[in-house]
């Protein structure tokens, strides 16, 4: 499987496409003249970031603090144009603590889903499988932990009954038995 290394990238963030409750996530590495786009759903970048962040507060309190993140964070928007090279199925972070830095991987494949041989792809079909891999530093990583929840939060308000997503022309919700207001 091709794995694309951004070491370091120069940027990495995410940020949406689209109106509140039509928005596609995407992830965007950028090093030189070389980007790669991938898409993913809401809640992988919910638990990245908030993972992100849980980590940086056990293993880099001080380097990975928010004014760190502040320092270096980037609030510009997606390069363009945006080109989804693939979406993403499984994400992965780690702490290198030889290099002290944040380590994320996005594949688009998860060989573990099947648990069988026979879910492993043949030699021809591998070609077609991605992934993405981004070092970041403990500030740059704290820095992306902040623009995943504000990408997150940008979406459509949740109902205070339920928590689940209100439209413009309301829901049914599920703990007021399905009444609409």
């Amino acid at each position: 499987m091709p794995v694309i290394d951004f070491d370091p990238p120069e940027r990495f963030v995410t940020d949406t496409v689209g109106p509140p409750g039509q928005r596609v996530f995407f992830l965007q590495a950028t090093q030189g003249s070389r980007v790669m786009t991938v898409s993913l759903e809401k809640d992988q970048v919910r638990l990245l970031g908030r993972s992100i962040a849980e980590m940086l507060d056990q293993v880099a309190p001080e380097e990975g603090s928010e004014a760190a993140g502040e320092a270096v964070a980037d609030n510009a928007p997606l390069d363009t144009p945006i080109e989804e090279d693939f979406r993403v199925r499984r994400l992965s972070m780690a702490w290198d603590a030889g290099r002290h830095v944040v380590v994320v991987e996005a594949h688009d494949t998860d060989p573990d889903e099947d648990g069988d041989d026979e879910s492993l792809p043949d030699a021809e079909s591998t070609a077609a499988l991605h992934g993405l891999r981004v070092v970041l530093s403990p500030a740059q990583a704290r820095a992306f932990s902040v623009r995943c929840a504000r990408a997150v939060a940008g979406g459509r308000p949740n109902c205070p009954f339920c928590g689940g997503p209100l439209d413009p022309s309301g829901h049914i919700c599920p703990r007021a038995n399905g009444y609409r207001r």
